[in-house]
């Protein structure tokens, strides 16, 4: 199987995001603002270190996928070549597929546990796009469709790291509102503040990577009104790497301890990172010595 000679985007971007993230660094202490989120030092090293611990363990990962994409690549009759004109195209496919990988790993306890790395920060600026889970074991399956529409698993991995590329200028709170064409077609700053934000409202909204018109086609977008709070609905006061990247992870495991039967468990598995099993029915026993009555027959 022979491989299309594609570029590391992520790899030659580094510069990029070091330069853009100076910058906004720069931009902040030069033009503070009072009621963004700003800096804080301990949670910008603790962003840039889960970003380069997934770059180690994304290798770790690469090994499975790799093995799984090419036994599938292999049986599909199907090829898709690397044109110019069908780049876009995979493009687009990855994007949406992204859109549906996202989205489940918010509505899915146990996928959550992976991305609520991401949104661990209660600030938002470039080094947050930096903060990367370990645990990304969970996003191939959504891209098997593409593998078997005959899509070279380089090019998914290209596709891919284009998207992820894409999303790190959005993690800021320096550049507002773009012209309307742009907000409506593209996932902006604007559209990617909601989806970092803690507020009820904004929940799991805007899950769009390059795109946000797949959260307007399946109505999961909503703009930005309020001045979003970031975070979680329940934050974690940590700046520790090992357990950032795996408290979630802890507390499924508490949650399954105390289970008491087996759809209890696969609640907290498969259903939503809020989800608490429906507590049995109260029943009342009759105090000690107090009659138990029955209702009088009808004459």
């Amino acid at each position: 199987m022979s491989s299309p000679n594609l570029p590391d985007v992520v790899l030659w971007s580094i510069p990029a995001f070091v330069l853009l993230t100076v910058v906004e660094m720069v931009s902040v202490r030069v033009h503070p603002d009072e009621d963004a989120a700003g800096y804080e030092t301990k949670d910008a090293a603790t962003s840039v270190t889960m970003g380069l611990g997934s770059l180690v363990f994304d290798l770790l990962w690469k090994v499975p996928i790799v093995a799984i994409y090419s036994a599938l690549y292999a049986l599909t009759p199907l090829r898709v070549p690397v044109l110019w004109w069908t780049v876009p195209l995979m493009l687009l496919a990855q994007d949406f597929f992204y859109y549906w990988s996202h989205r489940g790993h918010h509505v899915i306890r146990i996928l959550w546990a992976c991305h609520v790395v991401h949104h661990s920060s209660r600030k938002f600026n470039l080094t947050t796009a930096l903060r990367q889970p370990w645990t990304s074991l969970t996003v191939w399956p959504f891209y098997v469709p593409m593998i078997l529409l005959g899509v070279h698993p380089a090019a998914v991995a290209f596709c891919s790291s284009a998207n992820l590329v894409y999303q790190f200028w959005v993690h800021t709170e320096r550049i507002g509102k773009l012209p309307r064409p742009v907000e409506y077609v593209f996932n902006t700053p604007s559209h990617h503040r909601v989806h970092h934000a803690s507020q009820g409202g904004y929940l799991d909204r805007n899950f769009g990577g390059i795109l946000i018109v797949w959260d307007r086609i399946f109505r999961s977008w909503i703009p930005e009104t309020e001045r979003p709070v970031y975070g979680l609905t329940k934050d974690i006061t940590t700046y520790n790497p090992l357990r950032v990247a795996t408290h979630e992870y802890a507390a499924i495991a508490k949650d399954l301890r105390k289970a008491t039967s087996w759809r209890a468990r696969a609640g907290h598995l498969f259903r939503g990172p809020g989800w608490q099993p429906t507590p049995p029915p109260e029943v009342k026993v009759p105090a000690v010595g107090q009659e138990q009555r029955t209702p009088e027959r009808a004459a």
